[in-house]
């Protein structure tokens, strides 16, 4: 017997060896028990027992075509917690269990104390929303990934004396074997187009409704597409079934396909369920009887339900959806909506369009409710129609100019530059600086330079002038200052003034020698021509660097007047005086002989009248003399002799030429 046993246990070990997967699933199935499911508008929810990971409920979920519940509302948690309400009771550990939802954060991705979900988002792709109901703070750690489940609090050990919506809690998603603590179950949630009404009994029997996510219920306040309803009518003794299915009979319209109501029977007219009738039962004399509607209402094609003859009212869209009576298609009303969004799948409400999906705009698109917007790179501008454009902005057109000299626009942006002899400066090489062209490098000039705004020129030492080059320096042998030195002219004045005096005090002493030395009367001939390249009737016997000597020709006697007084010149202060020594003695002696005869004194007076007629003359004439020299010695300087003289020399520059230079 126990031979027999040993060979058995080794294949049942062999077995959960090679497929433990299956081992661990037919224990999960054990242990998972009945599911409660409640259905809602669009969408229908599952409570299930089960310690299973979050990975492992979400796969649980998913193989039915559904996702771990998300809890988007406060009206979308009190069906959840209708549906953990339902679940059959089951001895649970403690005072507070968990069921997984699918709200889940990555390991890569952190805490966000900013916004609702802090950080976490919906499985199955379902958008961010602005509801959350957290216990408490999620941790911040980004090492490992966490998963949020409802934190189901127990008053006894049913659910359903929960007295709130659950709180979300998270914590560590779990592994196989080891689902994490205290959790007990999970929630799917299932989307469908739409809905059937329940089906209408007018009598008694029972219906099985058969969703397409595996659960099967025999109450439920809609019944989603797809559904299946098994029928069972008791009447007495006699017994029928009717098999239905939830179809689609136009967009938005969904029925039975047969009209109701179900198990009717004369026996009880409208007295059971009303007759199935959604408002009216209308009797008739023979047991009989049909559904009506109330004032304002219609009876629909499953003779059951009735709408307001007003689709519209109450309105059955939702958010900025809006109710249109008619549509077509066997349509009652329409749900439209406004430009920038589109219908959701339930044609009941409207969803945004993303219009940047297509790349409407040059650079950058915005998105908004219900619109967007195009915004450009910087240096461009929005253009052309809705701002889809973006145009180059031209930085160097406005007024002031964002650079202090040349601006230059380039592709959405602009460079800014300089003219020659400045350097770009500034923090944002907007701005200009002179360059010092005597400091920075090499001397550009043989001589001085002078730096000046944007340039510069080069000026040489004083006897020198600059070369026709610009920077060199040659030997100024006209001026002994440079041009432009007002010192040098100054004392070149004082040279000149100082030489014009020396010379009017040599023409006095020569006259008074001339004087001294003769007693005629000075030469009123002229003097002959000065030799070629003499500019004065001087003549000038100088060498270069030594003072000018200046000689006067000597003064011809006239044999008319070799008999005459000797006449004196004495000048002062440009006047000459003019004294006779010997006409004063003889009118001494004229006036001593008074006694003479008549005509002694008249040959006497004529005699002294002629002596002072010819003084006069000669005295006009030496003045004219003198101030002909004078005027002369100061018009016409021979130039000195030097070893340069036969050399030609460089025509003297004038004195803004040194700034003008090429070197600038």
């Amino acid at each position: 017997m126990g031979s027999a046993l040993v060979p058995l246990i080794l294949l049942l070990l062999s077995q959960m060896l090679s497929s433990p997967g299956s081992w661990a699933r037919a224990i999960e199935e054990e242990e998972e028990g009945e599911a409660a499911a409640v259905c809602a508008g669009t969408a229908c929810y599952t409570a299930h027992w089960g310690k299973l990971s979050a990975a492992e409920a979400q796969l649980a979920c998913s193989t039915n075509g559904g996702n771990l519940a998300t809890v988007k509302s406060e009206e979308e948690a009190q069906h959840i917690q209708e549906a953990l309400a339902q679940l059959p009771d089951k001895e649970a550990p403690g005072r507070a269990i968990k069921f997984w939802i699918g709200l889940q954060r990555d390991k890569s991705k952190c805490m966000d104390p900013s916004h609702p979900l802090k950080g976490f988002s919906w499985v199955g792709g379902a958008g961010n929303t602005t509801y959350s109901n957290w216990y408490k703070e999620p941790m911040s750690t980004c090492i490992s990934k966490r998963c949020a489940s409802l934190l189901v609090e127990l008053s006894s050990s049913s659910l359903a004396a929960a007295h709130s919506v659950p709180k979300w809690s998270e914590g560590l998603c779990g592994s196989h074997g080891s689902p994490g603590r205290n959790i007990e179950g999970y929630v799917c949630k299932f989307s469908f187009k739409g809905m059937c009404h329940p089906v209408a009994l007018g009598g008694p029997g029972e219906v099985t409704y058969t969703t397409p996510f595996g659960a099967t219920s025999t109450s439920l306040a809609a019944v989603p597409f797809a559904s299946a309803a098994n029928v069972n009518c008791e009447d007495g003794g006699e017994k029928r079934s009717h098999y239905l299915v939830c179809k689609e009979r136009s967009p938005n319209l969904f029925d039975w396909g047969t009209p109701g109501p179900f198990c009717t029977s004369p026996n009880h007219g409208c007295a059971f369920n009303n007759g199935g009738c959604q408002q009216e039962c209308l009797e008739g004399g023979d047991g009989s009887f049909l559904c009506g509607c109330r004032p304002g209402f219609r009876l629909l094609d499953d003779l059951v339900s009735c709408i307001p003859r007003d689709p519209c009212h109450p309105n059955p869209c939702r958010g900025k959806a809006k109710c249109r009576p008619g549509g077509g298609h066997g349509q009652h009303h329409e749900c439209q909506c406004p430009p920038g969004f589109k219908p959701t799948p339930n044609r009941l409400d409207c969803d945004d369009v993303d219009e940047c999906s297509i790349f409407p705009c040059a650079h950058t698109c915005v998105n908004t409710a219900g619109s967007f917007y195009c915004t450009c790179h910087s240096g461009y501008e929005p253009q052309g129609y809705q701002g889809l454009e973006c145009w180059d902005v031209d930085e160097c057109a406005r007024n002031p100019s964002p650079c202090s000299q040349i601006c230059t626009n380039t592709v959405g942006s602009f460079q800014c530059g300089c003219k020659t002899g400045y350097k770009v400066t500034g923090e944002n090489g907007t701005q200009c600086q002179d360059v010092n062209e005597c400091e920075e490098g090499e001397d550009p000039c043989k001589g001085p330079c002078r730096n000046v705004p944007g340039s510069y020129f080069c000026d040489c030492n004083p006897g020198w002038n600059v070369g026709p080059d610009g920077v060199s320096c040659v030997v100024n042998h006209t001026r002994t200052g440079i041009p432009g030195d007002g010192h040098q002219e100054k004392d070149e004045k004082d040279v000149d003034k100082k030489k014009e005096m020396e010379n009017e005090e040599e023409e006095k002493e020569k006259l008074k020698e001339n004087s001294s030395s003769s007693p005629s009367v000075l030469d009123t001939t002229k003097r002959p021509e000065a030799t070629s390249g003499a500019s004065s009737p001087y003549n000038v016997a100088t060498t270069m660097g030594g003072p000018s000597q200046e000689t006067n020709p000597p003064i011809t006697q006239d044999p008319t007047f070799s008999r005459k007084p000797r006449i004196e010149l004495i000048s002062r202060d440009n006047f000459t005086m003019i004294s006779t020594d010997e006409g004063s003695q003889k009118g001494e002696s004229l006036a001593n002989g008074r006694d003479g005869d008549t005509d002694g004194q008249k040959l006497l007076l004529f005699y002294i009248l002629g002596t002072v007629a010819v003084t006069l003359l000669l005295l006009a004439m030496v003045l004219g003399l003198v101030f002909y020299r004078k005027k002369k010695a100061k018009r016409t300087k021979k130039i000195p002799q030097n070893a340069a003289d036969s050399y030609s020399w460089v025509p003297e520059q004038s004195e803004n030429r040194a700034i003008e230079n090429k070197h600038r």
